[in-house]
């Protein structure tokens, strides 16, 4: 898995977690999720002899290019809980069509498929979905002020087009056990972090940076030193 996340102080924490032995291979130390460090830190990995043969991501586009660049054979697999949250920010909990009714509802099934009958099932919903509301989500209005054609209904094409775009790389841990389908471990993992590093206040932001360094280092070796 590889996810980055923000402090307060502008520190960004990104991290190439191995899901099987629930250990951090890597971590970078820096102020933004960059393509060229991300570029550097996977091929760090595989200088080091390290075979990535899947990687679980947010979407962040500079990870996506990057683990395309550096290992084309590498299974890319979304985070199946980023795109609900998305498609589902762009809903609202209460959307006021009925198309968007009911794409609220295919998305908030999204995470609960297991197996391949039930991820027939649900594209075979959202194909249907798309047909009967096909008018709708391709819509456009004239825009006087532009003087050009938009689309009417943007929050439900950009949900519709979003899953689209991204299908054939949400479904890949349906064949392999070995792919987390979410980076939600990692999510929780960093909550804690900054569950505890905030009890160290006033922090300078080297002995910050060092404080993540040795949280990292001992939780990837928590069995050993149990």
């Amino acid at each position: 898995m590889i996810n980055g996340t923000y402090f307060s102080n502008k520190v960004c924490l990104v991290l190439y977690w191995d899901n099987n032995i629930k250990a951090t291979q890597i971590c970078r130390l820096t102020d933004g999720e960059w393509f060229d460090e991300i570029t550097e830190d996977l091929q760090n990995l595989i200088n080091l002899g390290i075979q990535i043969e899947n990687v679980t991501c947010d979407g962040l586009s500079n990870t996506i290019k990057t683990v395309r660049k550096v290992s084309s054979n590498t299974v890319i697999q979304r985070c199946v809980v980023h795109i609900q949250r998305e498609t589902s920010s762009w809903l609202t909990r209460n959307p006021k069509s009925q198309a968007g009714i009911e794409l609220r509802q295919i998305v908030r099934c999204l995470h609960l498929i297991k197996d391949r009958n039930d991820w027939e099932y649900w594209v075979v919903s959202l194909v249907k979905w798309y047909e009967a509301h096909k008018e709708y989500v391709n819509e456009k209005t004239y825009c006087q002020k532009t003087k050009r054609y938009w689309f009417t209904h943007k929050s439900v094409r950009c949900s519709f087009i979003h899953i689209k775009r991204v299908l054939p790389n949400m479904f890949h841990y349906l064949d392999n056990n070995n792919i987390p389908k979410s980076t939600n471990g990692l999510e929780s993992f960093f909550g804690h972090l900054k569950q505890n590093i905030s009890i160290h206040r006033g922090l300078s932001k080297e002995h910050y940076k060092n404080y993540i360094k040795w949280y990292l280092f001992f939780k990837s070796n928590e069995n050993r030193f149990s």
